[in-house]
């Protein structure tokens, strides 16, 4: 087998990726330990090497990736962006360019790339975009509305909340997230007792049925991805089975082939060494000494 699919077996084998996940999550939580200061003082030797190692790792990896699959490897959009993130760890990281110190940390983001579960989720998510716009420009089209409303209405009562156009729209997207939304309500409230409804209504839209319509959507995607793997796998057992029923039928073929027939088809019996068929020759066994001395 050519050195290349030798690679390519082995950068797709299970111990393998178990491996880079060990040598990410290790990476990240050394990433992690440096943001305390006295760990820092005591470690900063061990941590710092750790880094380069985890580093040289990722380097080594994306070289022999690059290498056992040829151009194939810029068609996998995965293995872009793992090598957009390793040439980011590769920038320099002294002067103008310290903060490419912190973006080290995405490194963890690589377990996108090499565990399957969260590769099916990014994917599903990335798949559900095109109907999530859609979501998106309903949401900001209630909030606009709702944020003029609301400015028109309460800017004299709360002007903190509802003082112009953007503190509105800020003040009711903060509401969509529950966050002190009753707090609000009630302040204006005790100026404008009807506001519930305004404001009841708000929330009703925005948080039970516009986010809901993103789950939905995501929700979706999510199953159509697990569909295509099934019709997928389900393709490539096919193609198994019915390789090795071609195979089978092959080997059937050699052996037929093997056997000498006569000229109607039938199979030529074997014969012994005195050039008798075998079945004549058990027959002439089968007589014994009793038949002979009948004759």
């Amino acid at each position: 087998m050519p050195s290349r699919e030798r690679l390519r077996a082995l950068l797709e084998t299970h111990r393998f990726q178990q491996f880079i996940v060990a040598v990410i999550l290790v990476n990240a939580t050394t990433l992690g330990l440096e943001t305390s200061v006295t760990l820092v003082e005591r470690y900063g030797p061990l941590l710092a090497v750790v880094d380069h190692l985890a580093l040289y790792v990722f380097v080594a990896e994306l070289v022999v990736k690059l290498y056992a699959y040829g151009w194939r490897f810029f068609r996998n959009p995965w293995n872009l962006f793992d090598a957009v993130i390793v040439t980011i760890s590769l920038l320099p990281t002294a002067g103008g360019l310290s903060v490419l110190r912190a973006l080290r940390i995405l490194r963890a983001l690589r377990l996108i790339s090499v565990v399957p579960s969260l590769r099916r989720v990014v994917t599903a998510l990335l798949t559900a975009m095109p109907g999530m716009s859609s979501i998106v420009l309903l949401l900001a089209l209630v909030l606009y509305v709702t944020a003029v409303m609301g400015t028109k209405l309460y800017h004299l009562t709360a002007p903190e909340y509802f003082g112009d156009l953007p503190t509105s729209l800020f003040t009711l997207f903060q509401m969509m997230t529950g966050d002190a939304w009753s707090d609000i309500t009630r302040e204006v409230m005790a100026h404008h007792p009807s506001a519930w409804v305004f404001f009841v209504v708000f929330m009703l839209v925005c948080t039970f049925v516009v986010l809901n319509l993103f789950i939905a959507v995501v929700v979706s995607a999510m199953e159509e991805e697990h569909a295509e793997e099934a019709v997928h796998a389900t393709e490539q057992l096919g193609n198994a089975v019915l390789s090795e029923l071609a195979t089978l039928r092959a080997e059937v073929r050699e052996l037929r082939d093997r056997v000498p027939v006569t000229p109607d088809g039938a199979p030529v019996p074997a014969v012994n060494g005195a050039g008798k068929p075998a079945t004549l020759e058990a027959a002439g066994r089968g007589r014994g000494p009793a038949s002979d001395q009948r004759e």
